[in-house]
């Protein structure tokens, strides 16, 4: 069975980043231009008994009883699995599944991938309502892993306040994690990213039982003095040169200026794990999302010759964008769901309290055709205003996009302060009515873009001619 998916995903430890939180984020690429996504609050449960049935590839699990709430962005079409993707739970713990990897055929002779077992539609869903640490759910993933097998490669993402994991599921039942230094940031772009394993400290690292022995019995590891997850498991090929390797250049590029001074965009070494050169904020994480080679000649969006090298970071098939930031829950009281629906190039992050209840009917109500009532098909909307015209409106779109920040970093603070004496009911109350008011500021200001931009365009229509204004 074959990943449907391929994503971009960027983590930053709470020292290497701005404002003290953790981040974990991705771009959810799909194949579809059109892949409508929801917002939702999927409601805590108690007392269950119920067996969990993939409507994509039959995998049938037993449903713990009790089941915390959570946020999820799943796809309005479930007849392929829910596809969650990502969210925080109410213990304030992060996840976003997943990133698609790709392990080599020598290993996958070896240890071939399980067709009903797990895959990315049903990881969120068997996995995030049930864990109460970033490390927990490396754990819980990996008995699932065991037990059910994996019907593809899956890059995970983990956080809480204190830490960040790692985890790359490779063949239907080896695995590794990492724990992302707090100094660190981590980009993985599509393919198998984790480098050395120090099978000493399992404070740092976790792996799949038996995953030496495996290597050992089946002659697998080509490198004479170290255990490099990559070498072993991953590949090297020139779709990894072409599709992956280039967007983790780019990244370490804006991140790492001076380390990564002297990469190439098809390095097939570029290291996963880097040293933040300075304090990583939301912001940077969102430039790097929306990033499409810019500023070089294989921006797409541009004309030279060498614009189509390469697969960018933001694409017109990202479904959903997210950026989670796990802030320190006695300090700041919850932690925030970004969601970014549309082209990330040429739409806002969106910034919603994770500690609440229900979701703004414009997200969570999403028509199956265009409706601008829908935050959905309002920002694929104006995406594609934006692109039609790229020259003529781009820049009135980076600065809508950076009032929205501003506005979003004094809202956030004003929150937080009025949060500050609340606790319990009263304070998922207060959050998930700001919450509403925050999508429906930024509903009003994308639809009073859109309809400027589209008015505009009329004015730029081929179809022109110079004419006498006499005729």
């Amino acid at each position: 069975m074959q990943n449907k998916d391929a994503c971009t995903s960027i983590m930053v430890g709470k020292k290497a980043s701005l404002d003290g939180a953790n981040y974990i984020a991705r771009n959810e690429d799909r194949v579809k231009a059109i892949e409508p996504k929801r917002f939702l609050v999927k409601p805590a449960v108690k007392g269950r008994h119920e067996t969990y049935v993939s409507p994509y590839n039959k995998v049938t699990v037993a449903l713990p009883e009790e089941g915390m709430r959570y946020t999820s962005t799943p796809t309005l079409d479930q007849t392929a699995g829910p596809n969650e993707e990502d969210g925080i739970n109410e213990a304030n713990v992060a996840a976003s599944f997943t990133e698609s990897v790709y392990a080599n055929d020598r290993v996958l002779a070896y240890d071939p991938y399980v067709k009903n077992g797990l895959a990315e539609d049903s990881l969120c869903t068997l996995v995030l309502p049930y864990i109460h640490s970033a490390r927990e759910g490396v754990e819980y993933t990996g008995k699932l892993i065991a037990e059910l097998g994996s019907a593809e490669g899956n890059g995970m993402q983990f956080a809480d306040a204190d830490d960040i994991w790692y985890m790359e599921v490779v063949t239907g039942h080896q695995w590794v994690a990492v724990r992302i230094p707090d100094d660190c940031y981590a980009v993985t772009p599509n393919q198998v990213a984790i480098e050395d394993i120090d099978f000493d400290d399992p404070d740092n690292y976790m792996w799949a039982d038996g995953i030496q022995e495996f290597v050992e019995e089946h002659q697998l590891n080509p490198d004479h003095d170290r255990w490099d997850f990559r070498h072993i498991f991953g590949t090297s090929t020139q779709k990894d040169r072409h599709y992956n390797t280039p967007r983790t250049w780019f990244a370490q590029r804006y991140l790492s200026p001076n380390a990564s001074l002297g990469q190439r965009p098809e390095d097939s070494e570029m290291p996963f794990i880097r040293k933040a050169e300075f304090k990583i904020a939301n912001e940077d994480i969102q430039y790097v999302l929306k990033s499409h080679f810019n500023e070089t000649p294989y921006d797409p969006m541009g004309d030279a010759p060498e614009r189509k090298t390469y697969r960018a970071i933001s694409l017109s098939r990202t479904a959903q964008s997210h950026i989670l930031q796990v802030r320190n829950l006695n300090k700041y009281k919850t932690s925030i769901h970004w969601i970014e629906l549309g082209v990330p190039a040429f739409n806002p992050y969106v910034p919603f309290f994770a500690n609440a209840d229900d979701t703004d009917e414009s997200y969570r109500n999403v028509p199956e055709k265009m409706n601008l009532e829908s935050a959905f098909w309002l920002n694929e909307a104006l995406a594609e205003v934006v692109e039609s015209h790229y020259q003529e409106f781009m820049e009135k779109d980076e600065d809508y996009q950076k009032e929205l920040n501003e506005w979003a970093r004094r809202k956030i603070a004003q929150v937080d302060k009025e949060a500050a004496s609340l606790e319990g009911q009263a304070l998922i109350d207060y959050l998930t009515e700001q919450n509403h008011e925050i999508a429906s500021h930024y509903n009003e200001r994308t639809k009073a873009l859109f309809f400027e931009l589209l008015t505009e365009g009329c004015e730029l229509s081929k179809m022109s001619f110079k004419m006498d204004p006499n005729l």
